[in-house]
């Protein structure tokens, strides 16, 4: 399934949702959680439950719920147990636990398996537990991602922001990022990058989003319609990595049982070779 384009739209403004379809996105991320005030959550568990049950369902959605620990997100999942949203978002996840807390909630409500987004690091102790996404079987076939924030854990830590006035991140949050990009490809999933927040700012987004697909992540969240173009653009291999790509491929089966070949003048072994399965296997999805 495509995936890369995650863009989150407030689960209290159905005039948004309707207006997304036509971003472009290939998710959409209904959110219970952070762009929805207190009072105002019943509201937006009706909104999203309503949006859900129409008939025709253009693009595909998940429900971002309040993070599994909470009360909230019982009745996040009662609200929209029955509308069959796409998947979930789990925010503040912290490892397996999360997880299969996530789901024991879920049976209990009779929810059938859902994909699963967990949304890795957004608090200390969840750095640690990054590991598990892998070492745990049963916990790695259930997602569809894995993905990082960078805003909540700075409050949490007492630091005063993640981000470098470039846009660059401080060295703690770099690390962060890294980690969860490692994590997801340990677990054999796409690795999902967090969000740009200066959302006028496309010239920085555009470079941001490049470097994540540089990088080796498959997609990236998005918090405006106006970002979803420049984020597939960025995650959609170029005509020309692919024509390298399938070169590549050629090469190496043209000379079945080496290990080693040569293509425009340099040098390619095992782990070019798996980069351009890689790239064909993501143009393959995206077309």
């Amino acid at each position: 399934m495509k995936q890369r384009s995650w863009l989150f739209v407030p689960g209290d403004r159905p005039d948004q949702m309707v207006k997304a379809e036509a971003s472009g996105a290939d998710v959409l991320i209904l959110d219970l959680e952070d762009a929805v005030a207190p009072q105002r959550k019943h509201e937006a568990r009706l909104e999203v439950a309503r949006y859900l049950r129409r008939a025709a369902r253009p693009v595909r959605a998940f429900v971002r719920v309040n993070p599994i620990e909470q009360r909230a997100a019982d009745a996040d999942l009662a609200a929209v147990a029955d509308a069959m949203p796409d998947g979930f978002v789990l925010p503040k996840a912290s490892g397996a636990a999360s997880i299969l807390e996530f789901e024991r909630r879920a049976n209990a409500l009779g929810l059938p398996p859902r994909p699963l987004l967990p949304i890795a690091t957004e608090t200390p102790v969840a750095i640690f537990r990054l590991s598990e996404y892998a070492n745990l079987a049963d916990v790695a076939g259930r997602l569809v991602g894995l993905t990082w924030g960078a805003e909540d854990l700075p409050a949490a830590i007492g630091a005063l922001g993640a981000r470098l006035p470039d846009g660059g991140f401080t060295p703690p949050f770099e690390m962060v990022r890294a980690l969860s990009l490692f994590a997801a490809h340990a677990a054999g999933v796409p690795a999902i990058d967090t969000v740009y927040p200066g959302f006028r700012d496309l010239a920085g987004l555009e470079q941001y989003a490049n470097r994540g697909m540089y990088d080796g992540f498959s997609g990236m969240l998005a918090i405006h319609p106006a970002q979803v173009p420049i984020i597939n653009a960025a995650f959609t291999p170029s005509a020309a990595a692919v024509d390298h790509a399938k070169r590549v491929v050629a090469a190496f089966k043209s000379h079945a049982g080496a290990g080693v070949v040569a293509l425009d003048g340099v040098m390619l072994d095992a782990p070019h070779l798996k980069q351009a399965e890689r790239i064909l296997a993501q143009a393959e999805a995206d077309g």
